[in-house]
């Protein structure tokens, strides 16, 4: 049957790709050659006196030296041709900065969209522009700096064309404002923000800008929408940086947390410490950066998204503090074989700071991440607190990447120690992450390869391998994977919840571009997951086809159609303690799944599924709601119900959450979290304030309260936290 199915997708697409090709030979040729088009500007040197004043004025005398560069063109909705508002970019440098000032042109500035002003925030609901500096040329690594129209920033780390790492803080300085013709904004980076080759004066260079109400997508070079917005790999040039300043390279990062602590259970109890900690960072080379820690403060860290297991295996909790998602792209590993299902993977820093689910603290550590040559560098030891029944662990982790032909990359990982300090374990491994935009005109291939073998005391030693194969194409794409997990596959610093397993899964779509419509695109496709032990006995299996449509104001729409078939070796319990029991079971559901702009000021979104499952019925919602009612107030809400009937029982399950954020200003924000569930009826809150009076320098206070809410009435307290932390950066 599958057979027959994919010899009558085979027979369809390919009449769909002569189709689309005899279209496309219709359109007449743009006036520029994009596929090879890379623009280049000159950066204008100044002297530090005559250095703009970083306010949104650009009547600084210094900006009319500066060449402008105002060539851009459309990704979406019209790729290829020319914006449809005009915009003029200058750079000036001096021996400590960089500067850029934008001025976006718009005719109709009264509908520019400027609410946001997190620090990080969510910039792509408002008009905004973003800077890419690659100041080695790799073509694949580089920086990301965003500013909208209040002047809110978004700073990140771009690794190999597919990662952007948003954790990543630096210092620079940048300030927005609407004008009469359209918004301006005036950015400093500072040389010893970044890393880059004195040596080197040409630096890979781009800018994209943003208008919201439009969704144009706009761009100065790489003019291709089939190509990530991560990806620099056709990017522009910068030139005539020279003679520039990059100090000792050493910033030294103190903290100083007063903290409080009441547990309401019995006994009371009541705590107070004074905690010094921080951070030293040093340069190393202009490229690789040294990092010590001691005593690390998480009070900052989020609340994790609350979660409900309905499944055989165990959940996957994302994490969720900045101190190790600042350099968490350095320990990628496997490409997309790893990324889309991340069963197997060998590093996972969730299980630093963690025993058992209990946290512990960092005592100290030392962290290495960039480049040295062409090798990529990423390396982590800690030294983790005991608890009651563990000691102190020693644990560590090591990533190390070497560039091959045009936009690859060949690798190896390391990982030594178990948080529990039970087994003795270590993980080596090596992988090839392929990528070529040039084997056809206009089209991508990537293919990912990666082994991996642990050694453990207490379960021997076994690997993990798998290849990924993928056309990130339009009009027609796809995706292969494979990948085997050993039965005693055990990397105590990683994370495996499905042991001993084949896994088969891959995609097939046709995604269309309409002109003229209220459609944006539409993608019809289909998919597949199938599951075996190391015997090729079939364990699980999920077939279906899914039809999708983006609106021109970027809502999106979608249906699927899925079947699926479960071999259940030993029952397992659901919540409330309903039974699964033993067996074979299939059965057919429905997905529906719809989402509003996030441009607009209200914006939600729901999804829908049901119907069989099991031997029995479940029904789920997820509805979600975010409301920017000013620049200063945002308020988001969520819900997800799951109602389950099986011949062993019901179970019903409802897990709630709230976020309230008041940006004062760009460098001032309050984020307040609520959650409940009413499997655990655990609450849970967390509320944080941070001020970043100087630029390095900060007040952070939070407050974080946990208890019971009984049966939804009866609330009753667990534990109360409040903290108050200083911190300050200082450059040398």
């Amino acid at each position: 049957m599958h057979a027959r199915f994919l010899t009558k997708l085979a027979g369809a697409s390919i009449g769909f790709l002569l189709s689309a090709a005899a279209a496309s030979a219709a359109d007449p040729a743009p006036a520029r050659d994009f596929a090879t088009y890379q623009p280049a500007a000159t950066a204008t040197r100044i002297q530090p006196s005559e250095a703009p004043k970083i306010d949104g004025n650009l009547s600084d005398a210094a900006w009319a030296n500066a060449r402008v560069i105002s060539d851009f063109y459309q990704l979406e909705p019209n790729e290829k041709q020319p914006a449809s508002e005009r915009m003029e970019v200058r750079v000036l440098y001096d021996e400590n900065n960089i500067y850029f000032a934008i001025h976006a042109f718009d005719r109709e500035p009264d509908k520019i969209s400027a609410s946001v002003k997190t620090r990080d925030g969510n910039l792509s609901s408002d008009d905004l522009v973003r800077i890419y500096l690659d100041p080695y040329k790799t073509r694949r690594d580089g920086y990301i700096f965003e500013i909208n129209p209040l002047g809110a920033k978004l700073d990140g780390i771009l690794q190999n064309n597919s990662d952007v790492l948003v954790q990543w803080d630096t210092i620079w300085h940048a300030h927005g404002r609407v004008v009469a013709d359209g918004w301006v904004a005036e950015v400093a980076i500072p040389f010893r923000s970044i890393s880059y080759d004195v040596a080197n004066g040409d630096w890979g260079f781009d800018i994209f800008r943003l208008i919201r109400r439009k969704s144009e997508r706009i761009r100065w070079s790489q003019i291709d929408n089939q190509r990530s917005s991560r990806d620099i790999s056709r990017s522009g040039t910068l030139t005539g940086i020279k003679d520039t300043a990059q100090g000792l390279g050493l910033d030294i990062q103190p903290f100083l947390a007063l903290r409080y602590k009441h547990e309401w259970e019995m006994p009371r109890e009541d705590d107070v410490t004074l905690e010094p900690s921080g951070n030293i960072y040093y340069k190393i080379t202009p490229s690789l950066t040294g990092t010590l820690t001691f005593n690390t403060d998480f009070s900052d860290a989020p609340l994790d998204q609350r979660q409900i297991n309905t499944g055989r295996f165990g959940l996957f909790f994302p994490e969720t503090r900045d101190f190790f998602l600042q350099d968490a792209a350095v320990f990628e590993f496997g490409g997309n074989n790893l990324n889309n299902d991340v069963n197997g993977i060998p590093f996972f820093s969730r299980n630093i700071g963690l025993v058992n689910g209990i946290p512990v603290d960092i005592v100290a550590g030392g962290k290495l991440s960039g480049q040295l040559g062409n090798l990529g560098i990423g390396a982590l030891i800690v030294d983790t607190a005991g608890t009651p029944t563990t000691d102190n662990q020693i644990l560590s982790a090591a990533r190390f990447t070497m560039p091959v032909l045009d936009e690859s990359k060949l690798g190896i990982v390391f990982t030594n120690g178990d948080p529990t300090g039970a087994t003795e374990n270590t993980v080596g491994g090596a992988d090839f992450q392929f990528r070529n935009a040039t084997w056809i005109e206009g089209k991508q291939l990537q293919a990912d390869f990666f082994y991996e073998r642990s050694f453990s005391s207490a379960f021997g030693d076994d690997d993990a391998f798998g290849t990924q194969l993928s056309f990130p194409n339009e009009p027609f794409g796809a995706r292969f994977q494979y990948k085997e997990v050993g039965a005693n596959f055990s990397p105590a610093l990683g994370f495996v919840n499905r042991p001993g397993i084949r896994s088969y899964d891959g995609n097939f779509y046709w995604l269309q571009r309409p002109k003229d419509s209220w459609i944006r695109t539409w993608n019809l496709g289909t998919f597949y997951n199938f599951v075996t032990d190391l015997n090729d006995h079939l364990e699980t299996r999920e077939n279906g086809v899914f039809f999708e449509i983006q609106t021109q104001e970027t809502d999106n729409f979608e249906v699927v159609v899925f079947n699926d078939f479960e071999d259940v070796p030993f029952g397992f319990f659901l919540p409330k303690g309903v039974l699964i029991p033993a067996g074979e079971y299939e059965w057919t559901g429905v997905v529906l799944n719809v989402n509003t702009s996030i441009g607009r000021p209200v914006n939600g979104g729901f999804s829908i599924r049901c119907c069989d499952w099991f031997d029995g019925r479940r029904f789920g919602t997820f509805a979600y709601v975010n409301w920017r009612l000013d620049s200063t107030w945002e308020i988001g809400a969520e819900h997800q119900f799951i109602g389950i009937q099986l011949p062993t029982g019901d179970v019903e399950i409802q897990i709630y959450g709230m976020n309230v954020n008041l940006n004062f200003t760009p460098d001032m924000q309050l984020r307040t979290q609520v959650q409940y569930d009413n499997i655990s009826q655990a609450f849970g809150l967390s509320a944080r304030y941070r001020w970043e009076y100087d630029p390095g320098a900060e007040l952070f206070v939070s407050l974080g309260e946990s208890g019971e809410l009984i049966d939804g009435e009866h609330y009753r307290s667990s534990t109360t936290q409040v903290s108050v932390r200083l911190g300050q950066l200082m450059r040398f």
